[in-house]
């Protein structure tokens, strides 16, 4: 694994060294796992905000909305 320098806060560097009390079997499984989550939200946002974006654009554009739902007119609900 590469390694990496940074500088953090003492109340992060409490929380770190609590590793044990959340099932990390180092400080280092610990950060990583916080960066996977981290890039996840990060993920999740972008998409949440792409969705409302389309779902504003969809709002205005009546062409696409009545193609949409003369598309949708005939299948079940």
């Amino acid at each position: 694994m590469v390694q990496a320098k940074f500088s953090l806060e003492a109340s992060q560097i409490d929380f770190l060294n609590l590793y044990k009390e959340y099932g990390f079997k180092d400080k280092s499984a610990l950060i990583r796992a916080a960066i996977d989550r981290l890039k996840k939200d990060l993920e999740m946002q972008k998409i949440s905000q792409s969705a409302e974006l389309y779902a504003k654009l969809y709002e205005e554009d009546f062409e696409t909305r009545d193609l949409t739902e003369s598309a949708l007119s005939g299948w079940p609900e």
